[in-house]
């Protein structure tokens, strides 16, 4: 990593327990089952108790970490409300226990809860249908079809059922929490409407999954939008948060606190602009975006996170697609090709 990054001298929270990374900020940490292994959450000291940003998955491990959480590591100070900084089941995924149990409100952008509430009402099978016809298009393989449907979970199976009610978080505006002000910035690519939370008193940004510190966010389209172009979007979040000062404290969803703000939005523009001309240098002749998508990531991947793979091809195939640099075709069975324009 370069030098402009530089990342908190603290030991990593335990499952179960938390940290002080600035004062009136604590730093949990929960595990997932999955390549990717944990998820950070925070503690917002708020008056009498804590506003909680982003829940970790619903399973049993997390309700387990959460009932000792509540019991012993909060001070005897209640939980005030639970935001979220977007939809993702990692982070909104005990917001539902979590609201119930406490009696207590969600806070979340308006897409974020759209998408979040959508999703977890969707428990018709006939969504794997919908997501082979996605994967078909790409030109994955029947054997790939077939794994998607048996290795995929469905979103409703990894959160707990999704308030009805919200408190709105609008780009632009101000959440007082603690007596202090945390400016919500939004950014789109990775999620439709994804909530930064920006404290200029303390220096600090809650960055979500906007900004990661060594790996790169997924921006991949969803298979209820196949034709979006996410990655115009993650771009153009890119630059508006250069508005923020270089100097601030990150506190990400995932790795280590760190500090270099400019530095890794640099980095991250760096890697999708690579990662374009990839793509553009690997489309010499008609192929699909499965054959594309193997010329990129040349790991072994699991079918899971081929599926991820094909996304973010797309994403950026559909980028490619759109400043003219390739031209998608569609044959006689609906599998796309990409050309050279």
């Amino acid at each position: 990593m370069p030098d402009a990054i530089e990342y908190f001298q603290l030991a990593v929270p335990l499952p179960g327990e938390t940290v002080e990374v600035a004062p009136g900020v604590r730093w949990l940490r929960m595990p997932l089952p999955f390549q990717l292994n944990h998820i950070n959450l925070w503690l917002l000291e708020d008056g009498p108790g804590w506003a909680l940003v982003d829940t970790g998955l619903f399973d049993q491990t997390t309700v387990a970490l959460w009932e000792t959480i509540l019991e012993t590591e909060l001070q005897g100070r209640p939980i005030t409300r639970v935001l979220c900084t977007h939809y993702h089941p990692d982070h909104v995924g005990m917001a539902g226990w979590l609201c119930d149990r406490l009696n207590v409100g969600l806070w979340m952008t308006e897409r974020e809860w759209l998408w979040g509430r959508s999703w977890s009402l969707d428990t018709d099978p006939a969504v794997y249908d919908h997501q082979s016809a996605f994967l078909h298009t790409a030109g994955c393989s029947p054997d790939l079809l077939a794994a998607a449907h048996r290795d995929s979970p469905r979103y409703h199976t990894l959160v707990s059922p999704i308030p009805r009610a919200f408190t709105r978080l609008r780009d632009g505006g101000t959440v007082s929490i603690g007596g202090r002000a945390w400016e919500i910035v939004v950014g789109t690519g990775h999620a439709p409407e994804h909530a930064c939370l920006f404290c200029r008193e303390l220096d600090l940004l809650i960055s979500g999954d906007q900004v990661l510190p060594k790996i790169t966010p997924i921006v991949g389209v969803e298979i209820n939008e196949p034709d979006a172009n996410p990655l115009a979007d993650f771009l153009d979040s890119i630059e508006k948060l250069r508005a923020l000062p270089d100097s601030i404290d990150i506190l990400p969803s995932h790795n280590t606190p760190f500090n270099g703000l400019h530095g890794r939005l640099d980095e991250l523009r760096q890697h999708h602009d690579d990662r374009l001309a990839q793509f553009q240098d690997a489309c010499k002749r008609p192929m699909t975006a499965k054959e594309l998508s193997d010329a990129i990531f040349t790991r072994v991947l699991d079918s899971q996170n081929a599926i991820f793979a094909i996304g973010e091809t797309v994403a950026h195939l559909n980028y490619l697609c759109r400043h003219g640099s390739i031209v998608r075709e569609t044959q006689d069975n609906g599998v796309h090709l990409y050309v050279p324009s």
